[in-house]
């Protein structure tokens, strides 16, 4: 009989997370307490936008993502709507163009100046309206810049053509609220979840229904498309009220891949995929720990990799789009994450642990891009193209391990305003290793130095030789 390892061998097999310090966070945050089950959080390479708690009306607050620190109260807001937000997102072609929706039945497309706000927007770029009831739910096209769906209480999705603003489509097939939306890669396809129990894969250019799954056994409440292996995946409830997570063939909803039950907690379960890993992450609201998992098309198609935990309960997680990712070390993945309770936003890294210091191309295959596929003309004439790749080498940079450098006061040797070469003896073994590690980092920096200076000698005497023999 032959054995079978229960692991299949994976280059993330020991991806850890690792909670940004006090200086990395944004405290002081006024949160929405708002009980809608969104994210009330969107994140690019540029702004961190949050919605907050206020008296009448809707805003949110948008922050420079490089500013972490204590928020001062008196930091100016997006505050045009006349209801309650209820969800915000980031265009992915544009820095600072993000939507909002809101109880008061309008989409509202706002663009942030460059370094932020410095006073109270209140007047959007656009305002659309064309839901009876307030709207719940909005997603950008993944590869047209200027489409944008949105759900509403009215059960109802509505397309916009930015470039008119106005709908050019509506989606309604329906008989309950929408929960969730996601596309595939190239936006030919949508997956919805519905308060009607009923999961559906939908042409969106003709609202047709092209596969659908009445969920008794697994009441879906979330569902995310996974890249493109032809596979949805969904969170939800099994009939027993335990959490459970889902593996679904796109093209036969009839039932699902696989069936995982995780735990018998109240709390919706976020998924979060990330096509370029496979790796699949389940944040709980309410939860402190993110459980990720790898993604296969062969079985055990699901395999449970390892689990973040944190004390503090979360509200809900905005995900760093994977230009803005430090790929420097080796950071795959970064959620930041609403405490409530302490008003905090605190961020999260998923790191891959390498000890080279090159670009890791394994780690980091061609990603989408900032640069649109397709116009908003051609998509609804029914062009599907797949995103514009683009490789992160390109923001990649070295490491800077380059200590302080003092004043030079004689032979002596300054790093960090402490003198490597005085010979005083280090009063622990913490002491004494820190005092190693310093003296490691200045070898190496004067080992770099040195070649330096050796290449630009030896080019400084080839421009030598060419002077004197011209």
């Amino acid at each position: 009989m032959s054995w079978h390892p229960t692991y299949k061998s994976s280059k993330f097999r020991n991806v850890y997370g690792k909670a940004g310090n006090r200086e990395q966070c944004f405290d002081g945050i006024p949160i929405t307490r708002n009980v809608h089950d969104n994210h009330f959080c969107a994140v690019n390479a540029k702004f961190l936008a949050i919605v907050t708690e206020t008296a009448g009306g809707g805003s949110f607050l948008v922050i420079p993502v490089n500013k972490p620190g204590r928020f001062d109260p008196h930091h100016p807001k997006v505050c045009g709507h006349q209801g309650g937000v209820l969800d915000i997102k980031w265009n992915p072609f544009t820095d600072n163009i993000i939507a909002s929706c809101s109880e008061d039945c309008s989409v509202r497309i706002w663009e942030i100046p460059e370094g932020g706000l410095r006073r109270n927007m209140s007047k959007a770029m656009l305002e659309l309206y064309g839901h009876s009831r307030r709207v719940g739910l909005i997603e950008w096209h993944p590869t047209c810049c200027g489409l944008l769906f949105s759900a509403g209480y009215d059960f109802k999705i509505l397309i916009w053509n930015l470039e008119e603003g106005a709908p050019v489509k509506m989606i309604d097939c329906h008989s309950d609220v929408v929960l969730c939306m996601s596309f595939n890669t190239d936006g030919s396809l949508l997956a919805t979840s519905c308060k009607d129990k009923h999961l559906r894969v939908i042409e969106p250019r003709s609202g047709r229904v092209l596969q659908e799954a009445d969920c008794k056994s697994h009441r879906v409440n979330r569902v995310v498309f996974l890249g493109n292996m032809k596979r949805l995946a969904t969170t939800g409830v099994s009939r027993w009220n335990t959490r459970q997570v889902a593996l679904w063939d796109q093209e036969d909803l009839s039932m699902p891949i696989i069936e995982e039950e995780i735990d018998g907690l109240s709390g919706l379960l976020f998924p979060f995929y990330d096509a370029d890993t496979h790796m699949l992450y389940l944040a709980g609201k309410g939860d402190g720990n993110i459980r990720y998992y790898e993604v296969s098309t062969e079985k055990p198609y699901l395999q449970y990799l390892m689990e973040f935990r944190s004390p503090a309960p979360q509200k809900g997680l905005g995900v760093m789009p994977k230009h803005g990712l430090d790929v420097t070390t080796c950071e795959v993945f970064r959620f930041y994450k609403l405490v409530t309770l302490k008003g905090l936003i605190e961020p999260i890294s998923m790191i891959v642990p390498r000890r080279s210091e090159t670009y890791q191309e394994d780690i980091y295959p061609m990603t989408a891009s900032t640069e649109p596929a397709v116009t908003a003309d051609e998509w609804l004439s029914g062009i599907d193209r797949e995103p514009v790749l683009m490789s992160l080498k390109a923001g990649y940079k070295r490491p800077c391990r380059t200590a302080f450098k003092a004043p030079r006061k004689g032979w002596k040797t300054m790093v960090n305003g402490l003198d490597l070469l005085e010979s005083i003896p280090p009063k622990t073994e913490n002491e004494l290793l820190r005092m190693f590690f310093r003296q490691q980092d200045e070898l190496k920096r004067l080992r770099d130095e040195l070649v330096q200076k050796d290449v630009r000698v030896q080019q400084l005497e080839l421009e030598l030789n060419n002077l004197r023999n011209p």
